[in-house]
């Protein structure tokens, strides 16, 4: 009996109200080959009989509305009825055959539409041309006279559907097909609700996790406590009489169970006698950690940017402030625990997983089977979450190594505990800033030092040969405010944690320490935080200015509000976008903060769906309070110390602020990103407010470890 139906058993013998409600029939997977009926207009899309359109999306679905906000965009170049359109993954194994013709299925860095918007409106592009002249070809006309429109090609008083055009459209060929002007396209930039969400409302739609073949069996993993140690033995023998027929694997870095059902596997591995050689790590501690990373601060780094005599502006200054902030570690914490079912044969491997990066799964399966990469088949799914945790693959390497010894097809799942401690955490990091005044309260040195682990150091070593990671000093070293003397400084210093890269990447830690610290210049230069930002901040800086515009009117900023209430904001610009947001906080005399209201705004330039970039801008709020409250990684002995939600809270919805976004549009050719530019202004926005609320400044993250108790 499953948990399901024993909850169900369990409400009707106890006399309870049981209500009737649907259980979808699990995930059966299908192979690619038997995706999208209809006629194939080019590799992009379908059109059936019936007019339904099936659009084929390379990024990965994972809440960010892809698979709405990038149909749109192929759907109105090809003039569309949106009612008939649906959309499908692309094929990753065709994009490889068939030389990239899916592009860049990569998705990270908040540029799915970004990056995608030239090529799938050329795809638009192309199939209506292809229409246009089936049409203009049955009806002996210059295509040139023809328009689609509506799913529909007209000339004069003359129609066909798309769907009447759709075999002859598949034959045409067409060299080159022109973009409509962007006046003529009726459906970016207005707000649709998204496609998949009716499937995953009503449980139809198909996650990792849904997954079921013929013959499956299930995986279970314990990694070695302390992240780089090994397996040092094992006694298998303790299994024998373990229900499931329990067969070990071993990984090197872990153990793995197989077992006829997910219970039996996780049961056993839980049961499984292993001795670890803890490696280079044991021992490591986050509080040493912690004072090791501080007292960096005081040695020199590597410069990253610099004007101006830092030194001299110090000497003559008439005053200096100085303060010194911490990010600790994160995990990605997604809904869904990673897991990945593959079937590994002689000729060919399959893939079913949540992935960010199908393409790479594709070259750790050729590397782990020893086919080519041609024999790889990965099958995307909808993601639980995402964050930037499922562009590496080193869930799905396990899954192909335990595949290729059990010889059937097995699903891999993480316990909530593995997938919490055996991360690639985002960075921790400290930071010092220190800022020199004239007599009139005006800035003229800041210097910036941060201490940051490196993500880029265990990817690309080369990419920080020259002693600075990127990633870590971004909105650091590119710093917008306008000060005649600056110098910013980066230390690298590693932990055996493994780190990657986290919603925002640097921008997270980053703009919660400088926004910090900008608001703290502000009140020693004794002026309002939005009026001595827009002094510093030129006119190349319009679309910032814009949004500080924005935001204090809607935002309310500066009306009286009762003791412990307060509003801090904070503005930062990542991934081509300007967000900014005021949040109004509550602060009980006791030190207990609630975030009542968070007003966003938003500049990247153009839109696609205004609907999924408000939910987008949430969606970051959410993630980026969670780690500001309450987020934190702590390692004792070398291992991680939390396991699940008890111990790695996340926000909860009675902590949910109201959150209103608007959009400062700069229009043009500007198309930022989305995805992550809401996270970063999230929590200075926050600690400003808390400072205002009490009098206390917030330096060290999480929140939820502070005393903030006032009188």
């Amino acid at each position: 009996m499953n948990r399901r139906h024993f909850l169900r058993a369990s409400a009707t013998s106890a006399g309870g109200l049981l209500l009737s409600f649907h259980l979808p029939a699990l995930a059966t997977a299908r192979p690619f080959e038997a995706a999208g009926e209809g006629e194939e207009i080019n590799a992009w899309l379908t059109i059936a009989a019936d007019d339904a359109i099936t659009i084929r999306v390379a990024q990965s679905e994972m809440g960010e509305g892809v698979f709405t906000s990038l149909p749109m965009i192929v759907a109105d170049e090809l003039g569309a009825d949106w009612s008939n359109v649906r959309a499908e993954y692309a094929d990753p194994n065709r994009s490889l055959r068939e030389d990239g013709v899916y592009q860049r299925m990569g998705t990270g860095g908040s540029r799915a539409v970004r990056h995608s918007l030239p090529y799938l409106l050329a795809a638009g592009a192309n199939a209506r041309e292809r229409l246009l002249l089936a049409a203009a070809r049955r009806w002996g006309v210059p295509a040139g006279e023809c328009k689609a429109a509506n799913s529909v090609v007209t000339h004069n008083d003359k129609t066909l559907r798309f769907g009447q055009l759709a075999a002859a459209a598949a034959a045409v060929t067409v060299e080159e097909a022109p973009l409509k002007p962007a006046a003529e396209r009726t459906l970016i930039g207005t707000s649709q609700r998204r496609l998949e969400v009716p499937a995953k409302v009503d449980g139809s739609a198909a996650f990792s996790m849904d997954v079921r073949l013929p013959g499956m069996v299930y995986a279970a993993v314990k990694h070695c406590p302390v992240i780089g140690g090994t397996v040092k033995s094992v006694d298998a023998a303790a299994l024998a009489s373990a229900p499931g027929a329990p067969q070990v694997v071993k990984l090197g870095h872990a153990v793995a169970v197989v077992a006829d059902s997910y219970w039996q596997a996780q049961s056993a591995v839980d049961a499984l006698p292993v001795a670890w050689d803890n490696g280079p790590g044991a021992g490591g501690d986050s509080q040493a950690w912690r004072a090791e990373f501080a007292a960096a601060l005081d040695e020199p780094g590597v410069v990253a940017a610099e004007q101006g005599d830092v030194g001299a502006a110090f000497a003559a200054a008439e005053s200096t402030i100085e303060a010194d902030y911490f990010a600790p570690y994160l995990a990605h914490a997604c809904m869904e625990p990673l897991n990945c079912t593959v079937h590994v044969q002689a000729h060919r491997a399959d893939i079913w997983t949540g992935m960010q990066n199908p393409e790479a799964a594709m070259a750790v399966g050729a590397e782990v089977t020893g086919l080519p990469a041609e024999a790889i088949y990965p099958h995307n799914c909808f993601l639980g979450g995402g964050f930037g945790r499922r562009l590496n693959t080193d869930w799905i390497r396990e899954a192909l190594v335990i595949g290729q010894q059990v010889e059937r097809p097995v699903q891999l799942i993480w316990s909530r505990a593995e997938d919490t401690r055996q991360g690639f955490f985002r960075p921790m990091s400290a930071l010092r800033f220190k800022a020199g005044f004239d007599a009139d309260g005006k800035p003229i040195g800041y210097a910036n030092h941060s201490v940051t682990h490196s993500i880029l150091a265990g990817v690309r070593p080369d990419a920080v040969a020259t002693g600075i990671d990127p990633s870590s000093v971004e909105g650091l070293a590119n710093l917008p405010y306008a000060i005649a003397n600056t110098q910013v400084s980066h230390t690298i210093r590693n932990t055996h944690l493994t780190t990657w890269f986290w919603r925002s990447v640097g921008a997270t830690q980053n703009a919660f320490a400088r926004e910090c610290f900008i608001d703290e210049m502000a009140a020693h230069a004794g002026q309002d935080p939005f009026d001595f930002r827009r002094a510093l901040l030129g006119a190349e800086h319009g679309d910032t200015l814009r949004v500080l515009a924005m935001l204090e009117e809607k935002s309310d900023w500066g009306r009286a509000l009762p003791p412990g209430r307060g509003q801090g904001m904070a503005v930062f610009e990542a991934f081509g976008s300007v967000a900014g947001q005021v949040a109004e906080v509550s602060v009980s005399q006791s030190g207990d903060v609630k975030v009542e209201r968070v007003v966003c705004v938003l500049d990247c330039g153009n839109v696609v769906n205004p609907l999924t970039v408000e939910e987008q801008i949430e969606g970051g709020v959410v993630y980026g309070l969670s780690a500001a409250l309450f987020g934190k990684i702590t390692v004792a002995d070398g291992a991680v110390a939390e396991s699940n939600f008890h111990d790695y809270p996340v926000m909860r919805m009675t902590d949910m602020p109201v959150v209103e976004t608007h959009l400062a549009l700069a229009g043009g050719d500007k198309w930022g990103g989305v995805g992550e530019p809401g996270l970063p202004p999230a929590a200075p926005a926050v600690c400003n407010a808390i400072w205002r609320a009490t009098g206390k400044r917030v330096r060290s993250l999480p929140i939820a470890d502070l005393d903030l108790s006032w009188t």
